[in-house]
């Protein structure tokens, strides 16, 4: 069969054609022939290449092209890409096949469109221009962005940061540096994020020249973290430290600024070196502190609200920017606090007193106990030495005990001062916490705030006539062994009276250990041998209360001299002392 394109473009009859092909290669040969014979007289006109056409007319949703052969091509409407096609324009098309003997005709304009687009870039761009695309979808590894033909931008290379989600730069026009052109594979890749650099390093460096310490300069916030907030300034990001954000108090940056969000600062500090840049906010306004002296003199009663409270005390705000200290000891006069909020809350309103400022550190003290009468003005007056008052033990020491005169009041009952007779190693030999006793008031010292307070002040002290009367030098009486020693025996004559009987006044002979005479607990006859009323110390003496020689005793002892007058002594030391014992005090 003979084509009907080869007639038409030879202008030959079929007889003639059927002749000229049965002369030449026999009937079978002729199809081949015919073959043969299209394909040189098409020419240029071979799958793949770009051809001129004209558009002849539309068939439903189609483009009747004509290209030059007895065949017109078809092209969907949607190729054209919302451009208006006109009957009669020339147009550049792609002829993709002809099929069959026929010569029916495919074309593309839109493959046409990319050859011509990638053509064109190739000739005009190379690796490192800037071209500007549409991205227009997501695939594996990144997206492709469409700048006449499409081109790759690998999803590391879309941002300096990479985006959390590379598919919400769908849509965007974007400007991207040419990585890589691939004639042979018609590829190219692309990088945002290196012409985001070039372009920051070079804006850094103009930055860095022209910046100067107090410009103020607009930038945009990038980043929030809980120290400070980085601000793009133009090429380089400066630290917006929040200590620098308010002359108030800012408890977390993102109270005063969000992402993306255009902010005026003023530039601190540049380093050169290492490229950093403070910045400050409230430098802008002039510092709350400034007149803080006039303002706020010390003394001054003002008023404030509690904004936050420590461990040690509540701060108090007294204007913004400026707030005070309240130690928890300035609190109150009289009440004991462990915690600033036994007194106040977080925005209450509370008088306070300015005690001191410091302009430098930007520090002020306050009290609040100084806008009440302090009590311990009045406590000399209400209490004076001799004053017998009632209490409540409210604490031990090992040195005496803490009693509350009236709420917040306490005075001091030392040891010392609980018993005339007994020595007293410990408070709670004598009295319990929450006992009510009865104390004389000793002194009173108002600055330091303290009340000495006495127990045995309540009754004579019975080294004056009681004991000196009951027991005389030579007398044999009967006591208790209360505790032993080294150096000697403890013994008890009464409640709260004990006297001494030294070692080597337990036998006749020597002893070594005083437990081989006597023991804990054992009642014996002793013998008084001295009675110190200025030491308050009673001596006393086993071996003579057993010889019986009282006359011999009297004048030994009556006048306090003697072998025997090795008692401790106040303030010395004696062979008693040597032994290992201190000043024996009753």
């Amino acid at each position: 069969m003979i084509d009907e394109i080869l007639i038409a473009s030879l202008g030959l009859t079929d007889k003639d054609t059927d002749a000229l092909l049965a002369g030449m290669f026999g009937e079978e040969g002729s199809e081949a022939a015919m073959e043969s014979l299209l394909g040189k007289e098409l020419g240029d006109l071979t799958p793949g290449k770009l051809i001129k056409g004209k558009v002849i007319g539309f068939a439903g949703d189609d483009v009747v092209v004509e290209v030059g052969l007895k065949s017109e091509g078809l092209i969907p409407k949607e190729e054209f890409e919302g451009q208006e096609v006109r009957v009669g324009e020339s147009i550049d098309v792609l002829l993709e096949s002809i099929e069959g003997i026929e010569g029916l005709v495919q074309l593309s304009k839109r493959r046409a469109d990319r050859m011509i687009n990638w053509q064109r870039i190739v000739d005009s761009t190379h690796e490192g221009d800037v071209i500007e695309g549409l991205v227009t979808r997501k695939i594996k590894g990144g997206l492709l962005v469409d700048i006449g033909v499409p081109v790759f931008l690998p999803a590391s290379q879309v941002d300096i940061r990479r985006p959390h989600e590379i598919g919400d730069f769908i849509g965007r026009k974007i400007r991207a540096q040419i990585l890589k052109i691939d004639p042979e594979r018609r590829n190219i890749v692309i990088s945002r994020r290196k012409l985001i650099e070039e372009e920051r390093d070079a804006a850094k460096k103009r930055l860095m020249a022209n910046l100067h310490e107090g410009d103020i300069v607009t930038g945009t916030v990038k980043n929030i973290a809980d120290f400070g907030v980085f601000v793009d300034l133009g090429g380089i990001d400066g630290l917006l430290h929040i200590t620098d954000m308010s002359w108030g108090r800012v408890n977390h940056p993102s109270e005063m600024v969000r992402i993306d969000q255009k902010l005026e600062v003023k530039v601190l500090n540049i380093d050169h070196e290492k490229e950093k840049i403070a910045l400050g906010l409230k430098q802008k306004e002039s510092s709350p502190w400034e007149e803080i002296e006039q303002k706020y003199p010390v003394g001054s009663r003002v008023k404030g609200e509690v904004v936050n409270l420590m461990s040690y005390g509540a701060f108090v705000r007294l204007e913004d920017g400026i707030e005070g200290l309240v130690h928890i000891s300035e609190m109150s006069w009289t009440r004991r606090i462990n915690h600033p909020s036994e007194m106040v809350e977080p925005g209450q309103e509370v008088d306070v007193v300015v005690l001191d400022i410091d302009k430098n550190k930007q520090e002020i003290s306050l009290g609040m106990k100084q806008t009440e009468v302090n009590p311990w003005e009045l406590v000399g007056e209400k209490y004076p030495p001799g004053t017998v008052i009632e209490g409540t033990v409210r604490n031990l020491a090992n040195y005496g005990a803490f009693v509350e005169i009236e709420p917040g009041i306490d005075g001091l009952l030392h040891v010392s001062d609980m018993s005339w007779t007994k020595k007293v190693t410990h408070p709670n030999e004598m009295v319990k916490k929450g006992d009510e006793v009865r104390c004389v008031v000793l002194e009173v010292d108002r600055d330091k705030q303290r009340i000495s307070l006495g127990m045995k002040q309540l009754t004579e002290d019975p080294w004056v006539h009681a004991i000196p009367d009951a027991y005389k030098p030579g007398m044999v009486v009967r006591g208790q062994v209360t505790k032993i020693t080294n150096f000697g025996v403890f013994v008890e004559l009464e409640d709260t009276l004990e006297g001494l009987l030294h070692i080597s006044e337990l036998a006749d002979h020597k002893v070594e250990n005083p437990q081989d005479v006597v023991k804990a607990g054992d009642e014996i006859d002793v013998k008084i041998l001295r009675v110190d009323t200025t030491d308050r110390k009673i001596g006393l003496s086993l071996k003579r209360a057993q010889w019986g020689d009282t006359a011999g005793a009297d004048d030994d002892y009556s006048s306090g001299a003697g072998h025997h007058d090795r008692m401790p002594q106040r303030g010395g030391m004696d062979s008693h002392d040597a032994m290992g014992t201190d000043k024996i005090q009753f």
